[in-house]
């Protein structure tokens, strides 16, 4: 919920109130201190211009084998976080692609891509 969120320039707070919730209802259910209730996800798929299956994606085989009732009782093993194993789903990383994507000069976009480019290569050099 938050990567997409992040990816689509949302603050909580702004989420919050196209599906009728505070920001602290928000970040209750980005750190997963609630559940996510059906209709609230449904809700959320709509604002977040996403297909409910969309939060079931990244989900472990180990925790989509188990039934919420399994869960409580044998809570499974917790993974590392996505951001942490996957760069590229930081917050940093996701603004600076939509940050990007919002240059509307195609030559100043592409001398932005060169040089980052440059970057990356002289580090992977030294």
């Amino acid at each position: 919920m938050r990567l997409r969120r992040t990816l689509l320039g949302l603050s909580q707070e702004k989420l919050g109130e196209m599906i009728g919730l505070t920001f602290q209802q928000v970040q209750k259910y980005e750190r997963g201190a609630n559940r996510i209730s059906c209709s609230r996800l449904f809700d959320l798929s709509r604002a977040l211009e996403v297909p409910i299956a969309y939060f079931f994606d990244d989900m472990a085989d180990s925790v989509s084998a188990m039934s919420p009732v399994q869960m409580v009782r044998e809570p499974p093993v917790s993974e590392p976080a996505p951001a942490e194993i996957d760069p590229r789903l930081r917050r940093e990383t996701l603004e600076l692609v939509r940050n990007y994507y919002s240059i509307t000069d195609p030559d100043v976009r592409r001398r932005i891509y060169d040089l980052a480019k440059a970057l990356s290569n002289r580090t992977d050099d030294a």
